[in-house]
């Protein structure tokens, strides 16, 4: 876990994966202007279930005892019930294969922002206010569209500790305006940098 530093300040709540080799190389791929459209869409599914497998690594767990084909018994866990996916339209729409691929079952709404950050849509798990909530928007640029997206969330009754927005790319702005709105939610990132691919979304779909 990587703390982001403001100043003074540190936000303890903002979570970059680890860098590395493998890290480097997707978002190389990503930035490349002579990837096509096939390899760009592997990498970026690639980059996407390593952040949500973080952030599945954040669900709460209870331990449970097992008996395998060979009779033994095994202590493990099984995640808690009550977790699903909110992915912010269109963009964050990319991210909802990649959160199927590593939790087949969960259940995923979805909300609408529109242009002045206007709530155009949204449809959301009825009881959604006793979830965990992953929160599904690839770029993060300047936060406005999660603060709209949180108050959706927020007015439906979720708890803002029991969201956690899980993004692709994210702006050092965009990290300090959410969390001087919200600082009890949390934030999984691959990276955070001044300068983040805008088309991320645009190429994945093939609209670009």
């Amino acid at each position: 876990m990587v703390s982001i530093n403001e100043g003074s300040s540190v936000y303890e709540n903002v979570i970059v994966l680890p860098s590395s080799d493998h890290m480097k190389e997707l978002h190389t791929v990503l930035r490349d202007k002579t990837t096509d459209r096939s390899d760009f869409v592997f990498c970026a599914d690639r980059l996407m279930r390593l952040i949500i497998e973080e952030g599945l690594n954040r669900l709460p767990y209870t331990p449970v005892q097992i008996t395998t084909p060979t009779g033994c018994e095994y202590d493990g866990i099984a995640f808690a019930r009550g977790n699903c996916g909110v992915s912010i339209c269109r963009s964050g729409e990319v991210m909802e294969q990649a959160l199927r691929q590593c939790c087949r079952s969960i259940r995923i709404g979805k909300v609408l922002v529109g242009d002045e950050d206007r709530v155009l849509y949204s449809k959301l798990i009825t009881d959604i206010n006793r979830r965990r909530v992953l929160l599904l928007y690839p770029l993060l640029t300047t936060g406005q569209t999660i603060i709209k997206a949180m108050k959706v969330l927020l007015d439906n009754g979720v708890h803002e500790e029991n969201i956690i927005l899980l993004s692709v790319f994210s702006t050092p702005n965009s990290i300090r305006f959410i969390r001087k709105h919200f600082e009890k939610m949390t934030i999984i990132t691959s990276e955070v940098n001044s300068s983040i691919p805008a088309y991320f979304a645009t190429k994945y779909f093939g609209t670009d």
